[in-house]
This record gives structure tokens, sequence and C-alpha cells, in this order.
């Protein structure tokens, strides 16, 4: 892997990327470009350059799109021919790991992700399971149960329970760790026998376009079945949400827009799936090493805190507060900030200039509202030359701040850490649980079964003890509150791209 960004800068890499960009979409089988001939501009979020362009949708370009995904659904076997369906997603795996490299350059060049993160959630992770769990769950799982007899007919009467595919999946994707989203949507919704239409953020088009082209190129799914529509205007986007042939929505980003998501989709009764934002709290209890809290802590930083479910508020029991905050800020002064391309970086750039002044805003609104700011808190102090237009914000450790403030309650999304005092247990449940969401958390003690505990008491959808790490295909990741709806991964994830049918029949008499 060190071979494939060696000697390099973000420059370079944007260079190489470019190379061997994908730019057009996918529609009913055919790689093509927009009706209209738009294009938009995918930009750097290192160096604030132009890497290329990609193919904008029009309204007709996705109408198109939407309308070949039904016929593939209504009109093939698609939706019914599993050894199809398996065969299909091998194939597409086995086509991700031949251009494995290209698309690691492309990420850390669109993305603007520290090379490390491509090594962890934002490439190599996803590509070990995302595809091959629930191609096995093909054959694994429950398409059909029968039900005891009984009933009102006594043992005539019989029952089965089928599960179908939705239909038409919208799939909605962010730019923070867009491949694995993309491949943890796309991998149950196909599996399950559904068709997808992918919208790609328009920060990040290409790696979901290099998809598209794997698809066309190396398997046999069949045309319309999956089709990839990029574009940068909302109003062509919204036509996911309200067209009455798409039946389902999964949609991974912020909380407001999967709000309104629910609220434009509500006409035509569409399924939904929303992974959505977090104000994920660390709980580090009163007999825990506070040393010990020093990689929870980083992990807000990581990817420069573009994560939803990075633990951004940190709880931690008064009597080992001081000293959790005088570590914690050494630790953050000492993150490595800059290119995304060299193998030291953790923090490299958030993805675009209107995110940056949101994180930078944020911040000063700490500031405005009496919290002190122990590290960071504005722009790195050092940075490369061909950085200077990027989009960096230094590793801010925010203490003094009220519980209640909007620092400690709104995400932020950017490398901000909130430090919390505690008096017990109980008030650090109390205030962990004092949260609009409910996505993900943590708890560090000494005591396993102390931890454990506070977990369970816990309101989110995922909770690590002692660095214990809740992610894989296989295991179920989603939200409270508003955090979300539905689960992506794990059986239960796979099972919310279906249809329940119960049929009802009895034995002919004689």
């Amino acid at each position: 892997m060190s071979d494939v960004v060696a000697e390099a800068t973000s420059i370079e890499i944007g260079r190489r990327a470019a190379d061997r960009a994908e730019t057009r979409m996918l529609i009913d089988g055919e790689l093509t470009g927009a009706r209209s001939g738009a294009e938009f501009d995918n930009v750097s979020p290192a160096t604030g350059r132009v890497l290329g362009t990609t193919a904008a949708a029009g309204v007709e370009d996705m109408d198109a799109a939407i309308g070949a995904a039904r016929r593939a659904f209504d009109e093939t076997d698609w939706s019914t021919n599993r050894a199809l369906r398996r065969r299909a997603l091998y194939q597409l795996q086995a086509a991700i790991e031949a251009e494995k490299d290209q698309l690691r350059v492309e990420l850390i060049a669109e993305v603007g992700c520290p090379v490390m993160t491509t090594q962890s959630a934002q490439l190599d992770w996803p590509l070990v399971d995302a595809l091959r769990y629930p191609a096995r769950l093909i054959d694994e799982f429950e398409w059909e149960r029968r039900l005891d007899g009984g009933g009102l007919f006594g043992e005539r009467n019989a029952r089965t329970v089928v599960k179908e595919p939705v239909g038409v999946v919208a799939a909605i994707t962010p730019s923070n760790f867009p491949i694995e989203v993309i491949l943890n949507k796309l991998g149950p919704a196909l599996a399950a026998g559904n068709t997808v239409v992918l919208k790609p953020d328009p920060n990040t088009p290409w790696n979901a376009t290099r998809l598209g082209r794997l698809i066309a190129e190396h398997t046999d799914i069949p045309a319309g079945a999956v089709n990839v529509v990029p574009t940068p205007s909302n109003e062509v986007a919204g036509h996911l949400g309200t067209d009455p042939r798409v039946d389902m929505v999964s949609f991974t980003g912020s909380t407001a827009v999967g709000k309104h998501l629910m609220r434009v989709g509500a006409d035509t009764m569409k399924r939904t799936f929303l992974e959505l934002g977090g104000k994920s709290a660390m709980v580090v209890l009163d007999d825990a090493n506070p040393a010990h809290v020093i990689p929870g802590a980083i992990g807000a930083c990581v990817h420069a805190g573009q994560a939803c479910a990075a633990n951004t508020r940190m709880l931690v029991h008064r009597r080992l507060f001081d000293e959790a905050v005088a570590t914690v800020t050494m630790a953050f002064a000492g993150v490595p900030v800059g290119d995304p391309v060299l193998p030291t970086t953790l923090v490299g750039p958030l993805i675009s200039a209107v995110q940056k002044q949101r994180v930078l805003d944020a911040i000063a609104r700490a500031r405005g509202e009496g919290a002190q700011i122990a590290v960071g808190g504005g722009e790195p102090a050092e940075l490369a030359d061909h950085l200077r237009d990027g989009h960096f914000v230094a590793p801010t450790v925010v203490v003094g701040a009220d519980p209640g403030s909007a620092i400690a309650q709104d995400e932020v999304f950017g490398p901000v850490l909130v430090m919390i005092p505690f008096d017990d247990d109980d008030d650090a449940v109390r205030i962990a649980n004092d949260s609009a969401f409910g996505l993900a958390g943590a708890v560090v003690s000494r005591s396993p079964e102390r931890a454990m505990g506070v977990a369970r008491r816990i309101r989110t959808g995922a909770v690590g003890v002692n660095g214990g790490m809740y992610y894989g295909a296989d295991a179920p990741f989603g939200g409270y509150k508003h955090s979300g709806i539905g689960r992506q991964c794990g059986i239960e994830g796979f099972a919310q791209y279906t249809e329940t049918k119960t049929i009802g029949w009895r034995m002919p008499r004689g």
C-alpha cells in the first residue's frame, strides 16, 4: 500500500486520481454523460484545487434512472434469482479488489481522508465483508417460515411467512466515508433482491462512478438493477424522495435532511432507513486510568472529526477531570495535522470551505457562551504551502461548557471534543442521555461489570466498552432518537430491505 502514495503530495495524488477517474453516470446499464451535457467540479479538500469534473445528472437523467430500476425489478428475474445475485456480488467484490490501489488514491484525493484511515473504515474494513456477508446471507437468511397450525380452523389452517424484496431503493450517501457507506447499502439491498438508484454526495462522486463502471463491465447485474446518478442539484436529487416508483429511501447523512426525506416521502409511504447524526458521549468512570482515555479522545479527531459516531463529548468523573483535561489537551496539541497523503497524518482537511466555516463558527459560539478553548480553536498554525487553500481546522478541546449548550448538544462534524465533569454514575448517564441524538458512545472503567451496567443504561444504538469495537458487516449499526431509523449491517440491516408477506392456506378436503 505504501507504494501507492510513496513520495507524493495531495497535488500529485489529485493528478493520479483524475487520470483514471470515471466521470460518467451509469443508467440502465450504460455509462453515459448527462443528457444536457452538464458537468460539475470535483474539488480537492486538501488543496482547494479542482481535480476534474463529473457528469451532472438533470431531472431527465434521474427520471431515466428511476425508470430503469423499476423495469429491472418488475421485468427481470433479479428479484427472484438468488444464484444470480450471489454470483454478481462476488463478481463486484473481485472487480473492486482488482482496482483497490486506484480506489485508495481516489479516496485520498476527493475525500481528503488520511491514508491511514483507508487502512480501516475508509476502505480496507468494508472490503473484507460489506459485500461478502450479505452474499452469504442469500443462502442463510430465512426467506420463508411455516407457522404452526391452529387458529380459527384448527389443523386444517396453515400459514407461511414469506420475505420479499422491497422494490426500488434510493441509496443516498455522504462524503465522509463514501465507499464504506455505499458498499454497506448496495450489499444488503442487492442481496435481498432490490434494484438501486445510487445518488452519491457531490463532494465525492468518483468512488461511486467507479463502482458504476465496474458493475457495467465486470458483473452480470442486469441493466437498470444498479444506477449511479451523481448530481450537485438538490432539486434533482429530491425526486428520489417523491417519485412513486421508488419504494424505499436508504439515507446516511444529516438529521435535518433525514427529517426532510421522511416528510416528502410520506405521500407515497416510502420505507425509510435513516442513519443520521450523533453527539456520542465517552463516559470515564472514577476508577478509570486517565491515560487510557487518550485513544478514545483522539478518536474525535480521526478524519478531522467527520464521523457521525465519533465520541465528541467526553464525560469524566469530577475527581479525574483536571488530570484528564491536561492529558487530553497535551495529546491534542501533538496530533499530526496536514497532507492526508502522509502516513503520519491523523487530521486532514474538512470536506469543504462551507464545512470548515461551520466548525469555526461553532467554536466561536462556544467562546461567546463562556466556554474555554484548552487547545486549538482555529486553523492550524503550520501548513505546507500547497495546503494553504485547503479546509483545515486544528484539533480543539472545549472545557467549561454547559452540558445544555450548543457546543455540547449540536453535531459539529469537525475535530472538536467537549469535556464535561460528572459526579457519579447516575449523573454520567443523565448527561449522556440528555441529547437529541443516540447513535453511539463509550464507557471506560477498570470494572467490566460496572462499565457494562452503565453501557446498558445509555440510550444509543452502539456502545464501546473499554475500547471494544462494535463495527462489522454482521453487527447492526444505527441510532436511537434523532440519530435515525433502522440499522445498517447485520441481519437487521438485511431484513430492512425486505417486505413481509403472510399467506394463510387450507389443505383441500377429502
